[in-house]
């Protein structure tokens, strides 16, 4: 039986583990040269050994069908390093590692990819990494169409520019994108404008969900760095995760900060079949976040009517997948049925050993509906499928 056992599951949040060939393969002859190395990249630093390494138990367990089935036993072992994780890299590989999930759909989303392009000010450069990027996703996941490749839409290229990519991105074979919460530059358009408007309508003409995920931000910074001169060290949380305690505590910061600015701007109202997903920046925010959206509008009523109270807009148009350990019957008790999503995270570590169990063990007041609608059904709403 597979890991999901009796259940229908949609994986909102896994991720690929690339190679160092990974953007290379992808390059078109006219973005050559404007594309950082894997090894360029500082946020999540790599060496070409534990790459090498990574490759070498990639042909053992190809070779040889008792490490492969050491491995296959160990799919959960969230103690190994992502690179050696079934699936991290290669395709075929990922496909059998599915198989083992028994998921029926999985978003696949860059890791050190992201962090070779994301960072480029130059925008052409950075308008050629997104091409590549976008492009070695969806050749990645071009095989098997339960895995749904989410490449990057960097929106600080402007409007114009950023649709073209959308949609050279959707023809180079991506399902979604992620797109950064934040607009780096201060004297430049909000992507709440309606400048911005032809951005979220043609993911509304697709019926595709708006990806959020956590550091792609625009270089937002939660939390200031004096924080930092404590007298203490830092504690490493890993991954794309902030690094400390308060970076862990607010991680959710820069999506609600998006997400309250697209309910408040009328993102919603002008794209009223929109959806956006919010990938690894927690859930335990989101019953105050509700509360507090109509607590705002409530407070500044004189000056803007609502045609429906914001929290019930958010109700309709925002899933979120929260951390497995956090308290996921509470946050539906507290603000929907209808918001919560399933995500492993695989191969990152913070997905913990057992999401399924993890989750579970939190959501003992949750009747059989609901556990099929965070499991699948509202994610099968979000991306118009029917469940």
């Amino acid at each position: 039986m597979s890991y999901s056992g009796h259940r229908r599951i949609i994986d909102t949040d896994s991720h690929l583990m690339e190679l160092d060939t990974f953007l290379l393969d992808a390059t078109r002859e006219e973005h050559k040269g404007k594309v950082p190395t894997i090894f360029d990249q500082k946020d999540l630093p790599l060496t070409q050994e534990i790459i090498d390494h990574a490759r070498t138990l990639f042909e053992k367990r190809q070779n040889n069908a008792e490490t492969m089935a050491k491995f296959e036993a160990s799919l959960l072992d969230n103690r190994k390093g992502g690179l050696t994780r079934l699936g991290a890299f290669d395709p075929a590989e990922r496909s059998h590692a599915l198989d083992l999930f028994g998921f029926e759909m999985q978003w696949v989303l860059p890791t050190f990819s992201f962090h070779q392009v994301a960072h480029l000010e130059d925008p052409d450069s950075l308008e050629a990494g997104a091409i590549t990027l976008n492009k070695a996703m969806g050749d990645f996941c071009s095989h098997d169409s339960r895995l749904k490749a989410t490449g990057y839409l960097p929106l600080r290229l402007g409007s114009e520019r950023s649709l073209k990519l959308l949609k050279q991105g959707f023809d180079d074979g991506c399902y979604s994108f992620i797109v950064d919460t934040n607009q780096p530059n201060d004297k430049a358009f909000s992507f709440t404008h309606p400048a911005y408007d032809p951005i979220w309508a043609e993911f509304q003409k697709r019926g595709i969900p708006v990806a959020l995920h956590v550091a792609a931000n625009g270089d937002y910074e939660a939390v200031s760095p004096s924080f930092k001169n404590n007298g203490k060290s830092e504690v490493a949380v890993g991954g794309d995760a902030p690094s400390g305690e308060l970076g862990l505590f607010t991680i959710g910061s820069s999506a609600q900060i998006f997400l309250a600015a697209m309910v408040f701007d009328g993102i919603f109202e002008r794209h009223p079949t929109l959806t956006v997903i919010s990938m690894e920046h927690g859930a335990t925010w989101l019953p105050s976040w509700l509360r507090q959206l109509d607590f705002t509008a409530a407070m500044l009523k004189r000056l803007r009517k609502f045609s429906e109270l914001p929290s019930e807009t958010a109700k309709k148009h925002i899933k979120v997948s929260p951390f497995s350990g956090e308290p996921v019957g509470w946050i539906i008790e507290n603000s929907s049925p209808d918001m919560l999503v399933f995500a492993t995270d695989y191969p990152h570590p913070e997905g913990g050993p057992d999401p399924i169990k993890r989750f579970e063990a939190t959501m003992a007041n949750c009747d059989e509906a609901t556990m099929d609608k965070f499991y699948y059904g509202n994610m099968c709403d979000a991306m118009g499928l029917h469940a």
